[in-house]
Parts: C-alpha cells; sequence; structure tokens
C-alpha cells in the first residue's frame, strides 16, 4: 500500500519537471525579441501550446507510460490554466467557460500542427504557425520558429524513453535558427 503512494509522487515530480521545462523553453526571451512572437498572453500560451503538443506528440504510442505521462501532462497544462485564470482575477463562475475556450483552442491547434508536421509540403507547418501565433506579414518569424519546432521534434524523437519518464527533456536552442533564416 505504501508504493502507490510513492510512485505517485514520484510521478507528479515527473509531470512537474516535463511541464517546467516547457515553460521555462516557451518562456525563452528569443522567440518573442528574434521570431516577432507577440510577447503577450496569447503569445506566451500559444507557445506553451506548440511545445506541449511537439512534447505530446512524441509521447503518444503503444507504451502505456508513455500514454499515461501524456495525458498527466495535459492534466497537469489544465490545472496551470485554471490557476493563472484565478491569479489573474477571473472569477468562479467565469473559470470554466475559459477553460473551454483555451481546451478548444489547444485541440484545434494540436489537430493543425500534427496535420501540417505529416504534410509533405513543409510550408504547411509554417502557415500553420503563421495562423496561429503570428500577426500578418511576419512570413520570417512563422519560417524560423517551423525550422525550430521541426528540430525540437527530432531531437524529441531521439531521446531516452527513460529520461522521459525521470522528467528530462531537451529542446533545441532558439538562438541557433536566428542565423539560419537571416
Amino acid at each position: 500500500m505504501i508504493l502507490p503512494g510513492f510512485r505517485r509522487r514520484s510521478q507528479g515530480r515527473t509531470i512537474r519537471a516535463l511541464y517546467g521545462t516547457i515553460v521555462a523553453q516557451a518562456r525563452s526571451a528569443t522567440f518573442y525579441a528574434a521570431y516577432g512572437v507577440p510577447d503577450t498572453v496569447a503569445g506566451r500560451f500559444d507557445l506553451i501550446v506548440l511545445h506541449l503538443v511537439l512534447l505530446l506528440r512524441r509521447l503518444d504510442g503503444e507504451n502505456d507510460l508513455k500514454r499515461g505521462l501524456g495525458q498527466e501532462l495535459f492534466d497537469e497544462f489544465c490545472r496551470d490554466l485554471d490557476a493563472n485564470l484565478r491569479e489573474m482575477g477571473v472569477g468562479d463562475l467565469a473559470v470554466p467557460k475559459q477553460m473551454q475556450n483555451f481546451a478548444e483552442a489547444f485541440y484545434g491547434r494540436q489537430a493543425a500542427y500534427l496535420a501540417a508536421l505529416a504534410a509533405a509540403d513543409e510550408r504547411d507547418f509554417e502557415q500553420a504557425l503563421a495562423r496561429n501565433i503570428f500577426h500578418i506579414g511576419n512570413d520570417d518569424g512563422a519560417a524560423r520558429l517551423a525550422s525550430y519546432a521541426r528540430a525540437a521534434v527530432r531531437e524529441l524523437d531521439a531521446q531516452d524513453d527513460d529520461a522521459l519518464s525521470r522528467g528530462e527533456v531537451v529542446f533545441p536552442g532558439p538562438e541557433a535558427f536566428i542565423q539560419e533564416q537571416a
């Protein structure tokens, strides 16, 4: 009976570590200063969603442990959104509606990003990012972010399952893609 309690706490640390890495990566000033992602609540939300989608894509598979991690990671994202809404002063009655809006935004972006990543034309992914993250006319930022995200997919795919299950995830440095597109 004692062991499941320890396992849950250990899993909780893993999820918090994975989610913390996603949030830290999404807060990288390079995305806002050099890529042109709007430095707004919506822009930060969109970068968290992008990184979450990329990691969930990696965790999606036949392995029950990975699927379980993915679900718990999504649940942590939802808890964080709920807490942030309340911290920003959104009333208890409005939180469920806002959470529904966030869920619709997440699932729409997830479907668009995964379909675009699987598409033969690489520009599909750039267009999906441009529609969801950037203001009209920032094609360079969308191309740079698409290049970064494709590299993140490759890097995530190469990461060891055991490391992920310990909460260790590494994203590429966004700075490396500034010169690439310049």
